[in-house]
C-alpha cells in the first residue's frame, strides 16, 4: 500500500492519538498474571499489541470486551501468577520485539516449554540480550545463532535471584528480568547505565509488587504471592503524538491540540528537544491517571528552528522518535547531530541507514555515522518516491516530510503504519481539513 502526500494545507484542530503501545502491551501481560479481572480502557488495537493479545490467549487467558464499551476497552481475566497454561502451538509475536522479549521473561518462570517466533523482521532482531540474564537465573533458552535469534525455545524452571547490570539501557530487557523475578526465589536487581522507560515498574507497583527504585537501580524485593488486578485507562502514545507535533511545528499556519498524551518523563525526550530547538509546544491540563502523568499538548507552527545535538541519557528517552526528529532537523538552522544511538541499527530495520537514505531522496543533507547522523538545514525538500522498509515509524516520518516537500511525495509500503498508529492517514487528513 502506498500513501501519496502533497503540501499546501495547514494542520488545525483537536485530536487524540491511539493508546500508548508500551502500556497496552504491559496491561495484557501483567493483567494475565493478576488475581482477577483487569479492566483496560483505551487499549491500542495495533498489529504489535494484537500479537501480544494472541499470545496471552494462547496461554489460556480469556480476554473480552468490557460490557457496553468501545472495541478498545478490554477485560483481561487474570489467572494469577501460576495460572498460565502450556501453549498448544508456537507463540507468534508478529513483528513485536516488546511481545517477544517481555513474554520471554514471564515464560522463564513457567513449569512448561514454550516456543516464540515472529515475522522475518523480528527473526533478525537480537534476542541474546534477553536470553543471557534469563539463563543466569536458571531458565533454559535455546535459539538460532547460539540462542541470539528467534525462534526461541524457553523451558521455564525454578529461578534464582540476580543482580544484573544492563550493557545498554533497555526497557525491554529490564522488564524481562523483572517479570522473571516474579518467579524467583530471591530478590532481583537490575542496574541501568542510563534512564529507560519505567512503565513495567509503575504497573508492578500499582499491582502490589514490592519494588523499589533508587536512581537507575530497580529491585524487586521478594516473590509476590499475588498481583492485584487493575482498572486503568491507557494514555495517548507520545511516540504517535510525535509525528503530529513535528508536522504542526513545520507546516505554516498550523495549530493543533493533542489531548490526553502520556507524559512519563522517560518518554518526553522529543518534547524537550523540540522546545530547545525553539518549537512552540505547550503542555496544558497536566494530570495523573493510573500512575502515569498525562496532559494536552498544544503546538503551533514555528519559524526559525535551531539545530541541536542529541546524545547520552537523552537517547533512550526519544529512541523511537529519532526518525521524525530527523525530519525536523532538515528544517532547522545549523547542523543537528544524533550520537550514541547505535541501537537504531537493530530496530524494525537499520533506522540509521534507512532514515539517511530516504531523506536524501527528498533532497536532505544527511551524513550517516556509525552511531547516528548529522543533518544540515534548513533544506528545501523535493517530492520523490520513498520507501518505508516495512518500518512504521519511518513510514510516518516520511509522510510528514512529504507535507514540507515541493510537489508530490509517494511513500511506498505504508501498511506497516498499523503496527503502532492505525488510522494515521485519516487523522492527518482530518487535521488538514
Amino acid at each position: 500500500m502506498n500513501l501519496t502526500v502533497v503540501p499546501g494545507r495547514p494542520l488545525r484542530g483537536r485530536v487524540r492519538v491511539p493508546g500508548d503501545k508500551s502500556i497496552s502491551h504491559r496491561a495484557l501481560l501483567l493483567g494475565a498474571l493478576a488475581a482477577g479481572p483487569t479492566r483496560v480502557r483505551g487499549w491500542l488495537p495495533a498489529n504489535d499489541c494484537q500479537a501480544t493479545l494472541r499470545c496471552v490467549q494462547a496461554l489460556g487467558i480469556e480476554v473480552g470486551r468490557l460490557p457496553g464499551a468501545e472495541a478498545v476497552d478490554l477485560v483481561v481475566h487474570g489467572r494469577g501468577l501460576r495460572g498460565l497454561r502450556e501453549p498448544a502451538d508456537v507463540l507468534d509475536c508478529g513483528g513485536s520485539g516488546t511481545t517477544a522479549r517481555l513474554l520471554s521473561g514471564i515464560l522463564a518462570g513457567q513449569p512448561f516449554l514454550s516456543i516464540l517466533t515472529g515475522n522475518e523482521q523480528l527473526r533478525r532482531r537480537p534476542m541474546g540480550r534477553v536470553a543471557e540474564p534469563l539463563r543466569r537465573m536458571g531458565a533454559t533458552v535455546w535459539g538460532r545463532d547460539g540462542g541470539r535469534l528467534l525462534p526461541l525455545v524457553v523451558q521455564g524452571g525454578d529461578l534464582a535471584g540476580i543482580d544484573y547490570t544492563l550493557p545498554v539501557a533497555s526497557a525491554q530487557v529490564k522488564s524481562a528480568v523483572l517479570l522473571a523475578g516474579l518467579y524467583a526465589r530471591a530478590s532481583v536487581t537490575v542496574r541501568e547505565p542510563g534512564p529507560a522507560r519505567d512503565h513495567t515498574e509503575r504497573m508492578l507497583m500499582a499491582m502490589g509488587a514490592d519494588l523499589t527504585k533508587a536512581g537507575n537501580v530497580v529491585t524487586l524485593a521478594s516473590r509476590p504471592t499475588a498481583l492485584r488486578p487493575l482498572d486503568l485507562t491507557v494514555p495517548g502514545d507520545p511516540s504517535s503524538a510525535a509525528f503530529l507535533l513535528v508536522a504542526a511545528s513545520l507546516v505554516p499556519r498550523s495549530e493543533v491540540v493533542i489531548e490526553g498524551v502520556g507524559l512519563n518523563p522517560t518518554r518526553t525526550g522529543l518534547l524537550d528537544v523540540l522546545q530547545a530547538m525553539g518549537a512552540r509546544v505547550e503542555v496544558l491540563e497536566q494530570r495523573e491517571m493510573g500512575g502515569e502523568p498525562i496532559g494536552d499538548l498544544k503546538v503551533q507552527a514555528t519559524e526559525g528552528l535551531r539545530a541541536t545535538e542529541v546524545a547520552g541519557d537523552l537517547v533512550p528517552r526519544l529512541i523511537d522518535e529519532i526518525p521524525i526528529l530527523a525530519v525536523a532537523a532538515t528544517q532547522a538552522a545549523g547542523v543537528t547531530v544524533v550520537r550514541e544511538a547505535e541501537e537504531l541499527r537493530v530496530k524494525e530495520t537499520d533506522r540509521i541507514a534507512a532514515v539517511a537514505g530516504e531523506l536524501r531522496k527528498l533532497g536532505a543533507q544527511v551524513e550517516e555515522r556509525p552511531d547516528g547522523f548529522a543533518i544540515c538545514g534548513p533544506t528545501r525538500l523535493r517530492g520523490a518516491v520513498v520507501e518505508s522498509h516495512g518500518d512504521h515509524r519511518l513510514a510516518m516520518a516520511l509522510a510528514v516530510a512529504g507535507l514540507l516537500a515541493e510537489g508530490e511525495t509517494v511513500v511506498q509500503g505504508t501498511e506497516c503504519i498499523a503496527d503502532s498508529f492505525p488510522g494515521f492517514e485519516a487523522v492527518l487528513e482530518r487535521l488538514r481539513g
